[in-house]
């Protein structure tokens, strides 16, 4: 089976941190043997300019490659361009947040740049023929008569060969973090409002008043290789996030056996159901803050890798692809049954 996957979002040397969950997912598919063509779409370097040479570029692959499927690995522009320049072959978008749910975006010109991106990726939903959401959310999100035989609810995996406990006060050490103290890793690798990290700071300021001394680690700039090592390092994640997919920081958050602490967002609550040490809390400091207090008095880990088991790179990997199969079976023309020749003594 041969795929070409669309993608914005790829590390490169000037952004090792950008579109990790892309490359992971690539690399899951090409280890159960799919062939995959990654099609850059280079909008750090072009900016939205980068969007108009899809189509001509994709046919150009399309030619190359001969794939059995396209798939956009994000909506948006991007996905509405993609479905638009292929008709000869199916096409799937992978929907992962923001561009269903929006941005939070200032200025009305990033508003706009923000509601388009929900139009755009309104018209690749429907031109699409399979569709992947990350979390339920994002189906509710799809537009108005979508079949949901075309859609799949599919997380991105996770590498449970890397995400896996550590020793904490070694990762601690190691990155100068005070023992004294609840650490708690909050993911900030992007100023999008949306994180709502002014939440995450004033339940910190809750948290002491409560006589839990909280230190917040921002997730930024770190290198993927090295964020096992701050979750491992961290008494806790925390998210405040005002609307989410699938965070993938929960998921290796849960392979480590970290405590989270979420509010309700993206499929948060589904992933950490069961799982005694993580909480679910209002969008309120307080509350927060005595969802930290109970991590605190606890023992700061959690029994939750085997709830992540099923999320391993490999196991999505192999439900994209029998997602793939079925689309390639239902999209094969029908055969017609032989034409069989009567004689005129069959009807007497």
């Amino acid at each position: 089976m041969r795929i070409i996957a669309v993608t914005n979002m790829y590390p490169t040397p000037q952004d090792p941190t950008l579109g990790t969950f892309v490359e992971q997912q690539i690399n899951g598919l090409k280890q159960i043997g799919v062939t995959v063509e990654t099609l850059l779409v280079d909008r750090v370097q072009n900016g939205m300019s980068a969007y108009f040479s899809i189509g001509r570029k994709l046919r150009l692959a399309m030619a190359d490659v001969e794939p059995d499927i396209v798939h956009s690995m994000y909506g948006g522009v991007m996905a509405d361009m993609a479905t638009r320049a292929v008709d000869a072959k199916p096409t799937v978008v992978s929907f992962c947040g923001d561009d269903l749910l929006g941005e939070l975006l200032s200025g009305p010109v990033r508003k706009f740049i923000s509601k388009y991106g929900i139009i755009a990726s309104y018209r690749a939903a429907r031109r699409a023929k399979g569709i992947i959401v990350k979390s339920r959310n994002l189906e509710a999100a799809l537009p108005a008569g979508i079949p949901s035989s075309k859609v799949r609810i599919i997380p991105n995996g996770i590498d449970l060969d890397r995400f896996k406990p550590l020793d904490r006060d070694t990762c601690r050490l190691r990155l100068g973090w005070d023992s004294e103290k609840l650490n708690v890793l909050f993911p900030a690798n992007t100023n999008d409002p949306r994180k709502r990290p002014e939440l995450a700071r004033a339940a910190a300021t809750e948290a002491q008043h409560l006589g839990v001394k909280v230190e917040i680690h921002q997730l930024r700039g770190v290198a993927h290789q090295e964020v096992p090592l701050w979750i491992n390092a961290s008494d806790a994640v925390l998210l405040t996030s005002l609307h989410e997919g699938s965070p993938n920081l929960i998921k290796e958050a849960l392979a480590c056996n970290v405590p989270v602490v979420s509010v309700d967002v993206g499929d948060v609550r589904e992933r950490i159901r069961g799982i005694d040490g993580c909480f679910i809390s209002e969008a309120d400091p307080n509350d927060i803050a005595n969802k930290l207090r109970l991590v605190a008095c606890g023992p700061r880990r959690v029994d939750s890798r085997d709830h992540v088991r099923d999320l391993s790179l490999q196991n999505v990997a192999l439900r994209l692809k029998q997602f793939y199969e079925d689309l390639l079976q239902n999209d094969a023309p029908k055969k017609r049954p032989p034409f069989a020749s009567t004689r005129l003594s069959d009807f007497c």
